[in-house]
């Protein structure tokens, strides 16, 4: 989103859903309200919860092995804070200039009640209605008191709109969707309901559209974004059918809007987000649930900073917050160095390890059994291989493969510079 991350609300652990029968007796704690419990007790006392985006959970679900960011996300721990104060700081964000940017632009696309996005959206989704005069479209106000109200009043705000058979723009909803067992709230830049019944996610962007084109790898992760919101957004979709008797479908093609060219004008593209959206649902479900995670935590396991006085200066050793890293596993690659704040500690600790994940999945991949820098050496050693990695394992006859082709290029290469180099050492001796 275009918008500065504290906009965002607080991540909260769902509440216990169960129906009154089967809720435990008076005084029994239920297992929500230990894993809440549990998920303070990691962040510290008196810590508010980290907000997470649309951005860091599609990140989390392109990632779906790494427990350490599944738990830390779930809690709402601070991992920019956390790679501070274990010395290895992230070292990317957003520059104020762009934020201001992008919120000065969010403005000026929705102003008029809409008017420009509502005849960007006719123009790039080639809707069957007339474009709406701005005093036909509905603007209702989501505005209630914290995420968990915000998003029920997001819901009911869908339900009136759909039930109306009219144009709606909901600015800024709050939607829930669940990661790990845990709802995480997330807040797109806005929703439009057509009188159709469908609703179309809309993204709003700060880098520029020229000629009709964006950085590929820029579009590229705000369909991953725009993925999430329409995930969250299916879940309120069949709540609103089953209460309005309507057909409700969220279109999988959102309306991406950007500067055009070099101005602050806006232009807009219609994105499919068919293979982001089947993709994320897929790694969320593979997402270990935060309360198995944090069940297997040793106990007396906490990430709190013991911030100071000024509430930014960590006083707890490193030595003890590392240790306290070191009991969740994680699955680092090179990729999370563009999308996790601990992305360099990970990559710290497993190239002390020798990790050959550090190298990449692709190479993780080729190389089968072997973990670590050492084995990969050993492997392509001659000689006999160890019991675990025999003569016939395939990765071991590639590296051996590749071991003699490098030891013939290099010798080949030696015996090319050898006479030249003895002619120069016996000029060098005639000199003397």
């Amino acid at each position: 989103m275009s918008v500065p991350d504290a906009r965002l609300s607080q991540v909260n652990v769902s509440r216990d859903s169960r129906p009154a029968a089967a809720a435990p007796p008076a005084g029994q704690q239920t297992p929500t309200s230990s894993l809440r419990r549990r998920l303070t007790e990691l962040r510290g006392p008196g810590v508010r919860p980290r907000s997470l985006d649309a951005r860091a959970l599609a990140a989390l679900a392109a990632n779906p092995g790494c427990k350490r960011r599944a738990l830390l996300d779930g809690a709402g721990i601070d991992k920019g804070a956390l790679a501070q104060a274990l010395g290895s700081p992230a070292a990317y964000g957003q520059s104020q200039f762009a934020i201001m940017r992008g919120i000065s632009f969010e403005a000026r696309v929705k102003s008029d009640g809409g008017a420009a996005l509502m005849r960007l959206l006719h123009e790039r989704l080639r809707t069957d209605t007339a474009p709406p005069e701005p005093e036909e479209v509905a603007v209702p106000d989501l505005s209630a008191s914290g995420p968990e109200g915000r998003a029920a009043r997001t819901a009911l705000a869908l339900r009136e709109a759909t039930a109306a058979g009219g144009f709606s723009l909901l600015d800024h909803p709050m939607l829930a969707v669940e990661v790990a067992g845990a709802p995480v709230y997330v807040e797109p830049d806005a929703v439009i309901v057509h009188p159709d019944g469908s609703w179309t996610v809309v993204e709003i962007k700060s880098f520029p559209m020229i000629d009709g084109a964006a950085d590929a790898a820029k579009v590229g992760e705000a369909a991953r974004q725009a993925a999430v919101y329409v995930l969250a957004l299916e879940t309120v979709a069949g709540h609103v059918a089953a209460r309005t008797g309507r057909e409700v479908r969220v279109r999988d093609r959102v309306l991406l809007v950007c500067p055009k060219d070099f101005s602050n004008l806006p232009a807009a593209a219609a994105v499919d987000v068919r293979k982001q959206l089947a993709t994320t649902r897929r790694q969320l479900t593979r997402l270990t649930r935060v309360e198995e995670i944090a069940a297997a935590l040793p106990p007396g396991t906490t990430f709190d900073l013991r911030l100071a006085e000024d509430g930014k200066t960590a006083t707890r050793p490193a030595g003890e917050l590392s240790a306290a890293v070191e009991t969740v596993g994680a699955a680092y690659a090179p990729e999370c160095l563009a999308s996790c704040e601990l992305a360099f500690h990970c990559r710290k600790r497993s190239r002390e390890r020798g990790a050959v994940e550090a190298l990449g999945r692709g190479v993780r991949g080729e190389l089968g059994g072997l973990r670590t820098i050492g084995e990969v050496l050993a492997a392509a050693a001659p000689g006999e291989p160890d019991a675990e990695h025999g003569p016939d394992d395939p990765a071991v006859l590639a590296l051996r493969r590749a071991a003699a082709l490098r030891a013939d290029a290099l010798a080949a290469a030696g015996a090319r510079r050898g006479p030249d180099r003895a002619d120069q050492r016996a000029e060098e001796g005639s000199c003397h």
